[in-house]
């Protein structure tokens, strides 16, 4: 089976700091991480290298439950973020690895993501599409400097 590879690219008006705890703090993954339609659930979050995640989506109009989990591979504070995702559904087979690149620039953040290994059955798009709803929700929880 093959899979699918999408990369993203946004300038956020942030610090690196904000965007980094953003990805492994559990409360602001449930604020931004699902896309529109959905709501999250973290269930277990260990944000160190060889630690673990349990995530959910819920479809708000369905209720249908997607689960997912994965591995921390690599951490470099500030600047990278290297995890494993594996969704719960033997419909949706296979390991997809993701990589959160930050760097500082002038006007904010440089954020790349590159997403591998999504399963077939998933259009790319959809992915895009996904992903583009979660970092303009990213993009509001962290660009506010509210005293």
């Amino acid at each position: 089976m093959t899979s699918n590879t999408i990369r993203l690219h946004r300038i956020i008006k942030a610090t690196p700091e904000r965007i980094y705890r953003a990805f492994l703090d559990a409360d602001a993954l449930t604020k931004w991480l699902p896309p529109n339609g959905f709501t999250g659930k973290v269930h277990h979050l260990d944000a160190k290298v060889g630690g673990t995640f349990k995530m959910s989506f819920s479809n708000f109009g369905s209720g249908q439950v997607h689960s997912f989990g994965g591995e921390y591979l690599e951490l470099v504070p500030h600047e990278l973020i290297r995890y494993t995702d594996k969704f719960d559904d033997p419909a949706l087979p296979g390991v997809m690895q993701t990589t959160v690149s930050l760097r500082e620039v002038f006007c904010g953040v440089e954020l790349t993501v590159v997403q591998e290994g999504i399963p077939e059955i998933i259009p790319p798009e959809a992915c895009y599409l996904g992903w583009q709803e979660s970092l303009v929700l990213l993009a509001q929880l962290v660009e506010p400097e509210i005293p």
